[in-house]
């Protein structure tokens, strides 16, 4: 599974990208068939709280995409969120199948 993380307009912190790579792996014992992972990290509207924005993509071959966009105080309850969501559709998934 191939992990791809984009800052958008800032330098990401090496702890950052540890925790998303950590918490992007569990999503990997959810479905092995996992090719890749998108992460966009996103400061929007920097004057005011709430403003952490995580854009997580999870590609999954002949499966259309997963996608969870949460936005929260910090990076890492917003990753924390997302993953929680991106979880939640395909243990959808996995149950249709």
């Amino acid at each position: 599974m191939e992990i791809r993380i984009q800052a958008i307009h800032f330098e990401i912190a090496e702890r950052l990208e540890a925790f998303i790579n950590k918490k992007v792996e569990r999503l990997a014992r959810r479905n092995d068939s996992i090719s890749e992972v998108d992460v966009t990290l996103k400061v929007v509207k920097p004057e005011s709280a709430m403003n952490k924005e995580v854009v997580l993509k999870v590609f999954i071959p002949q499966h259309e995409d997963v996608v969870a966009d949460k936005t929260a105080d910090s990076f890492e309850e917003a990753v924390d969120l997302a993953i929680e969501a991106a979880e939640r559709q395909l243990d959808k998934f996995k149950q249709k199948r």
